[in-house]
């Protein structure tokens, strides 16, 4: 491969992702403040925290292709973050109960060696089932969904929360657009079906 190929992000999902195209790459956790701006939109934000996320890991990782991430959540306009909790995973789930929520997962790849970088937003929207407490409780014990925005694992049971999913990547919303993340990665002279991935 022209350059390595580095992961921004300690999420064990993203990694999961990252390897069904089948490219050796490494795993580095980037620290910036995920703090939203004033006024700052959902996708807005996704995509800022992507790309922020990637250059966060350029000096350690000169010459290489660096990929950031960032998902914000959103419902009725209001952004869902990672509940951390039994109870606040279960108020999110409510809130969120026959309602549609939105997933702005921002991406970025950056060559840490020219400083060009690419980033865009892919949206997915999911379609809640009108859910009793009881169901949402019994999913939060059996799932634990405290680290994920949304409070839910679509990868798991959380599929059985829905009535239906709309978007083009279904890798969207579990965290990284592998569609877009292709062709950024096309873009750089990296083909996952060619034979330097292999």
């Amino acid at each position: 491969m022209p350059h390595p190929l580095i992961l921004a992000s300690s999420s064990p999902y993203r990694r999961t992702l990252l390897q069904q195209l089948g490219i050796p790459f490494q795993q580095d956790s980037p620290h910036i403040d995920e703090a939203p701006q004033a006024g700052e939109a959902p996708a807005a934000l996704a995509l800022r925290l992507a790309k922020e996320k990637a250059r966060a890991l350029a000096g350690r990782h000169p010459k290489s292709l660096i990929i950031g991430s960032d998902q914000v959540a959103s419902c009725d306009g209001q952004i869902l973050g990672k509940p951390g909790s039994r109870e606040r995973a279960i108020a999110q789930l409510q809130a969120c109960n026959g309602k549609k929520v939105i997933f702005h997962t921002g991406l970025s790849l950056l060559n840490s060696a020219s400083g060009e970088q690419l980033g865009d937003t892919e949206t997915f929207t999911v379609y809640f089932r009108q859910l009793s407490t009881e169901q949402i409780e019994r999913y939060v014990e059996l799932e634990q969904p405290y680290d994920c925005a949304g409070s839910f694992k679509v990868e798991g049971l959380g599929i059985a929360l829905f009535e239906r999913l709309e978007g083009a990547d279904l890798n969207t919303l579990v965290g990284l657009p592998l569609i877009r993340l292709t062709d950024m990665l096309n873009h750089f002279g990296i083909d996952p079906l060619g034979p330097q991935a292999t």
